[in-house]
């Protein structure tokens, strides 16, 4: 119930913030928005202010908004209020101000958690790996690494930097055990290691991992604003860069996406762990989600911006028979996309093995 729960209410924010974003630009440039539906299907409820028509639908997954004269088939009579009335570039700023939407959403929570606290792994070791390094220098569980080469540590993410990218034959350590610090000498193992890009990449290794010690890192409003911005930047960057290596075949397809299935899983998963960590997941959802949406695919936002930019340099429009055929073909491959995310997501989580074990019962 409670990944069921998370799952539908961080989704139906994100998709609606992302609506929100077409609404207010809409209504701002004077196109006419005749529905703001929360959730799709029958209506349940609604309202009609100013024109448009505030509702809540049957089901409680995202939602949608209705601009007056979007298609042809409307018979568009060249009034100022409807969408396909307006110039090439007001209907790009309508189309960009949906992902743009979801991606302020994304810096706003990313500030928000990094200023009340974000989870992050202590130094504390919690297993060490026979026949490597670590162990035979001597480290054990339950150490806690407090300088690697007289360089303070106390994240994870901090031992972990130094010791992949050391170039040096040995580390010194000074760990604190039992309430005691004590020097140790490491010499790494340099192994080859695959990237999550699909490249290999020679890294040093002492073979210890991470304990579930965890401690949230607060700080300032400003210092929270600057962690955001690099946090959006790198998440960005990887995402294009997966994206790329997914369809060059650098990584397997089915490890660098996951769908509603995958979502609700792991949305459940990061509310268990607390209400920051759902958060969290949030913003990196809907980062995701403006950035998978300005991908030129017919469908998607992106797909949209590129039939104005087409209709910008052409002087006119591809006809509409043609968008409808190309846009047709986009659906098609995006809902082939979403049968393999589905599978692949079901084979993942066990959903199959769930299934054949409740029939048999």
């Amino acid at each position: 119930m409670l990944s069921l729960v998370s799952f539908i209410a961080v989704l139906s924010v994100l998709v609606v913030v992302h609506e929100f974003g077409h609404f207010i630009v809409a209504k701002k440039t004077g196109v006419r928005v005749e529905k703001f539906s929360i959730g799709f299907g029958p209506e349940l409820f609604g309202i009609t202010k100013g024109g448009t028509r505030y509702l809540v639908s049957a089901i409680p997954l995202g939602g949608y908004v209705k601009l007056s004269g979007e298609t042809p088939q409307e018979e568009i009579k060249g009034e100022k209020w409807e969408y396909l009335s307006r110039t090439v570039g007001e209907r790009a700023r309508i189309i960009f101000a949906g992902p743009l939407l979801n991606y302020i959403l994304a810096f706003v929570i990313f500030s928000f958690v990094f200023a009340v606290g974000s989870p992050t792994l202590t130094s504390k070791v919690g297993e060490v790996l026979e026949n490597y390094p670590g162990k035979a220098a001597g480290i054990e569980a339950g150490d806690r690494i407090v300088e690697i080469n007289s360089k303070e540590v106390k994240y994870w993410e901090d031992v972990t930097e130094i010791v992949h990218t050391n170039k040096a034959p040995e580390l010194e350590l000074v760990v604190e055990r039992d309430g005691r610090l004590m020097n140790l000498v490491v010499a790494p193992k340099s192994q080859e290691l695959k990237t999550m890009f699909g490249s290999k990449k020679k890294v040093g290794l002492i073979g210890i991992a991470p304990s579930d010690e965890v401690i949230y890192v607060k700080y300032n409003i400003f210092k929270s604003i600057y962690m955001a911005g690099r946090k959006l930047v790198t998440l960005t960057y990887l995402t294009y860069r997966a994206l790329w290596a997914s369809m060059t075949g650098a990584i397997p397809f089915k490890e660098s996406m996951t769908g509603p299935v995958g979502i609700f899983y792991i949305t459940g998963q990061a509310a268990r762990l607390g209400f920051v960590y759902l958060l969290h997941l949030m913003a990196v959802i809907s980062a995701s989600l403006a950035i998978f949406n300005l991908l030129p695919l017919p469908v998607l936002d992106g797909g949209h911006i590129l039939f104005l930019v087409i209709e910008k340099v052409r002087k006119k429009p591809l006809s509409y028979k043609l968008q409808e055929n190309i846009t047709q073909a986009g659906l098609a491959l995006i809902l082939c996309l979403m049968a393999f995310v589905f599978y692949n997501d079901f084979i993942r989580f066990g959903i199959f093995e769930k299934i054949a074990s409740l029939w048999q019962k």
